[in-house]
């Protein structure tokens, strides 16, 4: 029988050995699909087409209601909210929620209802409880009394182009290939427009505008699993009856079933989304994983407006958003921060120098000489102009 001879230094060597070849690997991982992202970045976003249902009878079109939840006064809220009012669509209805009839967001909606009278808008008061969520429980009587199948729920915070809406229901509707599954939900990549110079808000932006949008597309190309950020999404509400956030399969309804009341069964439907507070992350997952249906981006972003913001509010944000994650991706939380620039950077830099006595300082030279400008290059893509200023810029830098 063999003995293990092994000393305490050769199995700490081994282990060293080990987490340096990992850390390599990760690197090039996370450059792969950055890059994957940047292409993403710059061929989808090149340009906007027209599309046909733009200038189409609104006979021909389906309907489409829009859901915007509110809550309080916003950073840009009147335009944001004007540009729904906005969308070149010839068959939308805009449903404007707010829980209380003292909110101060009605002020802003009584102002664009006067402004566009010809907008088939109205206000819904009054939230139904069905869990700690306070979107969902703003959002379950429109819901309920929307005119149309397919929902379209936007944030306050986001302003998006007038052509979206059109551009969205062509990719929800659109036929799918061979051996690929239908899509079910329609999603938009958030870009930050930053408002305010202080340094959180222009953190924020630097992390929306550069790692997290190059993440996004990339890994939405690839499409693992559901990634969706629930800032602008299209879905059907057909659909979503279907589901009750178990993320089990579900069969397919027989094709001469009777169309059900919506919320007329009992723990499916929009209800059941009320107790996750991440509710747009559990839709996507109960689309993908319950329905069977993919989701899929169109070339329009949701341009989301951030006000002031200490760099401290950012790291709360930041943190109130792990406690919320961790609870239903546990796995994307916890090699979250390895994506990062820094973080990644340093682990590579550590396993160079381990294997062939590179300087740290100089690996590490290299890493942000090239992934600075790289960031920061998303800037110049037909989708961002504008949207940042130079000093959120220099701090994208860092990835």
């Amino acid at each position: 029988m063999a003995l293990d001879n092994s000393s305490p230094a050769e199995e700490t060597s081994m282990t060293r050995t080990i987490i340096a070849g990992l850390s390599i690997t990760w690197y090039l991982i996370l450059w792969s699909v950055s890059l994957l992202g940047w292409r993403v970045a710059r061929t989808r976003y090149s340009s906007k087409p027209r599309s046909p249902l733009s200038s189409a009878s609104p006979s021909d079109v389906p309907g489409v209601s829009i859901l915007r939840p509110l809550k309080g006064l916003d950073c840009n809220m009147f335009e944001n909210l004007e540009s729904t009012c906005r969308q070149q669509y010839p068959k939308f209805e805009l449903l404007f929620c707010v829980a209380d009839e003292t909110d101060q967001a009605l002020t802003v909606v009584e102002e664009l209802l006067q402004k566009y009278p010809e907008v088939d808008a109205k206000v819904i008061v009054g939230e139904e409880i069905v869990g700690p969520n306070p979107k969902v429980n703003n959002l379950m009587r429109a819901y309920k009394s929307a005119k149309h199948d397919i929902l379209w729920v936007l944030d306050s915070n986001v302003l998006v182009d007038p052509g979206t809406l059109a551009r969205a229901v062509d990719v929800l509707q659109t036929p799918p290939k061979p051996g690929k599954r239908p899509i079910g939900l329609v999603h938009h990549v958030p870009f930050a427009r930053v408002r305010d110079r202080s340094f959180g808000s222009r953190v924020e932006g630097a992390f929306l505008n550069t790692n997290h949008a190059k993440m996004y597309l990339a890994l939405n190309i690839l499409a693992f699993d559901s990634c969706v950020t629930g800032k602008s999404s299209m879905y059907r509400r057909s659909d979503i009856e279907r589901t009750n956030a178990d993320l089990k399969a579900k069969p397919l309804p027989p094709p001469d079933e009777p169309t059900r009341a919506v919320g007329s069964r009992k723990g499916y439907g929009m209800a059941p989304y009320g107790k996750f507070m991440a509710e747009d992350n559990m839709i996507g997952m109960a689309v993908w994983h319950e329905l069977g249906l993919r989701h899929d981006l169109s070339c329009d972003i949701a341009e989301n407006a951030i006000g002031r913001m200490s760099f401290m509010d950012y790291v709360w944000r930041r943190v109130r958003w792990i406690r919320v994650r961790k609870k239903m991706v546990l796995a994307a939380t916890v090699l979250e921060p390895f994506i990062e620039s820094v973080v990644a950077g340093l682990l590579a830099a550590w396993a160079v120098r381990y294997f062939v006595g590179l300087p740290l300082w100089l690996f590490l030279l290299t890493h942000f000489s090239i992934c600075g400008p790289a960031n920061a290059k998303i800037r110049t893509m037909a989708v961002l102009p504008g949207l940042v200023d130079e000093g959120t810029m220099r701090i994208a830098y860092l990835g």
